[in-house]
Parts: structure tokens; C-alpha cells; sequence
């Protein structure tokens, strides 16, 4: 049978394909019009002893081989050897579907290249947003719009830790604590709480928004880890929560992209998303902010979105044209120094005055913490704040944090 599934890596996102697919079988095949089944399950580890034993195999070459083979699920994670498999799956004609944001973070470019080459596709729903509908109305629906800027919370973890911070005054280290209990954070949350994760999402959404390939080592990125409680309670009382904000503009200086803590307001479109939620804002000069919401990780929703992409390649058949961006020169982008914004700062009590001279204090917050003063400054860039801060050392000024302010 033609339109056969191969799965790549069996975790937890793997054997959620499998389990979505086979519950919800008749669907897919309809909206996909074809017969589909899943052949091989290629894992390092036996299945042997479950459902699934009799599709099971070590050898990847099996699945290159196989004519029937039309669909390829990498659901390895990582970029080894992930990037390989991906590589030599559309070089041999098959349609490969993903949920690796690293891998298409960083070879996105080569691989949509190689895919166009062999007329087939190299899809990626899942891996910005989990089972959030995104890069399919991105690309097709929102395709006509001239889009200026993208931002968005685009990690769960570090979203329910800002979010118990703000609404249980915990601390960073404790709220951490709370979402590994939980299974929200692994037990080596770098990726996560250090905004490397945020950082490859952006990176996604930026290349597909704007048409060339950017690097993760391009985007400036700042994780949560120097958070403290003292900094929310202090946008808290300025009317804001601290969120991990990815964000890509277009502007004058070419495309400035970046992931930072940041201020939004609580009554805005990202400042009440709490928990595990991911939300992601889309700003144009035509189409106007529009906004996408929901869950942005977990086994179901994130195989449902590799599902939609099986269907998507198997109605489509060869190469969706209008889906990928180039390949581009490294050192393009423009500086995140350029970008321009409100601050909060926050200094001692006794440098309240020599702080908010120099800053150019615009707004006291009240109440402050504890023996501390903030306040909110009027526009400025990156560069600006570094000398600024550099200028506050030099009068014998503490600046206990810098964190920027973002009008959505």
C-alpha cells in the first residue's frame, strides 16, 4: 500500500503520533484522501511487548528502501542524528514531517532546498507552538499581509514560572521546583529557563515570516534565570506582568530579532497569559494584530499537528511551493542595541533621585519593594541603557535590574 508512515524516535511525541493516528484513523485518511498506516517505528530501544512490536526496527535504511514509505516523522529531537535521517529521507523522494524546532532552527534553509529539489516537503507545524495552529496560517492565510512584528510567549515552562512568581510570590528557584514536579520542566531546564528554545522558535518564525534563514546564534537572548521576585512585584505595581517574550520587527535597520524578559501590560494581549499557555501576536500594516492561543506543548496536541502535516503532504503530493524561505549570509540582522523601548529600573532607596536623573524617570512605581526605589523611563535604545548603566557604576549607582517595556 502506497502513502505508508514511518516514525522516527518513539518518545513521548512519537508514541502520541501513534496514538492519535491510530484513534483518529478514519479522519486523517478521509482529509487526507488516501489509505495511510504506520509501517515502521524506528527506535534504538525494543517495543517489543507492545501494540506496536510488529512495525518495529533498528535499521533506518529499511524505511529509505521502502517504495511504499511516502511519509517520514522525525520526532528524534536534536540535530543528530536527526538532521541526517531528515536529510537522507527527502534525497531518497519521501515527504518528512518534524517536531524538532532545533533542527529547523538551524538547517530549515538546506533542508526546504533539498525537498524542493525532489518535489516533496519538509513540514514543520509542530514545532513552534505544539498544537497551536501557526506556521500553516502564517505561510497560506496570512500570506498577502505585510507583517511588521511577531511576538510572543512561546515557552510553556518558563510562562507557568513567571506566572506562579506573579501570582504566588514565589521565588524563581521555588516556582522552578514547582514546574519539574509537575513535568513542565526537565531536570536540566537550561533550554527552557535560558531561552535557548524560545530563541530557535523565534528563529522559525522569522524566517518563514520574512523569507531568509535566521540563525540562532544571531538572536541576541536573555533568559528568566536573573529574575527575581523583587522585579515582579515592582511591574506588578506599574500595572505589568514579566514575561519571556521572543520577538522579530521589521524596521529601517533590516530585521531585529531577540528573546528577553520583558514588561507587558496585565491587560493586554499577552500580559494574561498564564500557566502553560503560549500566545503569539502577529502585527501588520494591513491585517492589524492578530492573535493565536492555546497550548503549546503536550504529546496530543503537539502529534495532532504532526498529523495535520501528513495529511497536508499526502493531499498535496509534491512540493507546497509557497511553504520555506533562502538561505542567507550570517551578520545580517540588525543590532537588538537599535531597539528602542520603555524600561523599569530598579535601584536602592538612596539612589532613587541620582537614578531617576540619569535614567530620565518618567513614572514612580508604588509601591516599591522593600528598601528599593523603580520607576519607568521614557523610550530608549539598548545602547542608550548599557551607557546609561555604565554611567550609574561610575557615580557609585546600583542598578539592581534593567528590564525592558513592550506596548502589547
Amino acid at each position: 500500500m502506497k502513502n505508508q508512515i514511518a516514525i522516527i524516535g518513539f518518545g513521548t511525541v512519537g508514541s502520541g503520533v501513534a496514538e492519535v493516528f491510530y484513534k483518529n484513523r478514519s479522519a486523517i485518511e478521509k482529509k487526507a484522501g488516501s489509505c495511510l498506516d504506520i509501517k515502521y517505528i524506528v527506535d534504538i530501544r525494543s517495543l517489543e511487548g507492545t501494540p506496536y512490536a510488529n512495525k518495529w526496527t533498528k535499521d533506518f535504511q529499511v524505511v529509505l528502501d521502502d517504495e511504499d514509505v511516502a511519509v517520514v516523522i522525525e520526532t528524534i529531537g536534536g540535530l543528530t542524528p536527526a538532521f541526517d535521517f531528515s536529510k537522507r529521507a527527502l534525497q531518497a523522494g519521501k515527504h518528512v514531517v518534524t517536531s524538532n524546532k532545533e533542527l529547523v532552527a538551524t538547517h530549515g534553509a538546506e533542508l526546504l532546498k533539498i525537498a524542493r529539489e525532489h518535489n516533496v516537503n519538509y513540514l514543520f507545524e509542530a514545532s513552534v507552538g505544539g498544537g497551536i495552529p501557526l506556521i500553516h496560517p502564517l505561510y497560506q492565510c496570512l500570506g498577502a499581509g505585510d507583517i511588521t512584528e511577531v511576538a510572543g510567549i512561546l515557552n510553556g515552562t518558563t510562562n507557568f514560572i513567571m506566572t506562579r512568581m506573579f501570582e504566588d510570590q514565589m521565588s524563581f528557584e521555588d516556582a522552578l521546583k514547582m514546574a519539574q514536579a509537575n513535568g513542565y520542566a526537565e531536570a536540566n531546564p537550561s533550554a527552557d529557563v535560558e531561552g535557548k528554545d524560545a530563541c530557535r522558535k523565534i528563529c522559525i518564525l522569522s524566517s518563514l515570516i520574512y523569507g531568509k534563514h535566521v540563525y540562532p546564534d544571531e538572536v541576541h537572548t536573555e533568559g528568566i534565570t536573573g529574575i527575581t521576585l523583587e522585579d515582579v512585584q515592582a511591574a506588578s505595581a506599574a500595572g505589568y506582568a514579566v514575561r519571556l517574550i521572543g520577538r522579530v520587527k521589521k524596521d529601517s535597520n533590516g530585521l531585529i530579532a531577540m528573546v528577553s524578559p520583558a514588561l507587558v501590560s496585565k491587560k493586554g494581549q499577552l500580559g494574561n497569559i498564564t500557566d502553560v499557555f503560549n500566545g503569539v501576536l502577529v502585527r501588520g500594516s494591513d491585517l492589524g494584530d492578530v492573535m493565536f492561543y492555546g497550548r503549546g506543548a503536550g504529546k496530543t496536541p503537539t502529534a495532532s499537528a504532526v498529523l495535520s502535516d501528513v495529511i497536508d503532504a499526502v493531499r498535496a503530493g509534491g512540493n507546497i511551493s509557497i511553504l520555506g524561505w533562502e538561505d542567507a549570509p550570517h551578520n545580517t540582522n540588525g543590532d537588538y542595541l537599535d531597539d528602542v523601548t520603555r524600561m523599569m529600573i530598579r535601584v536602592p532607596a538612596s539612589a532613587e533621585k541620582a537614578a531617576g536623573a540619569l535614567f530620565g524617570a518618567e513614572e514612580a512605581i508604588t509601591p516599591a519593594p522593600a528598601g528599593e526605589a523603580a520607576f519607568l523611563t521614557g523610550p530608549l535604545s539598548g545602547r542608550k541603557v548599557q551607557e546609561l548603566c555604565a554611567q550609574a557604576k561610575e557615580q557609585g549607582i546600583e542598578v539592581l535590574s534593567a528590564l525592558r517595556v513592550l506596548e502589547y
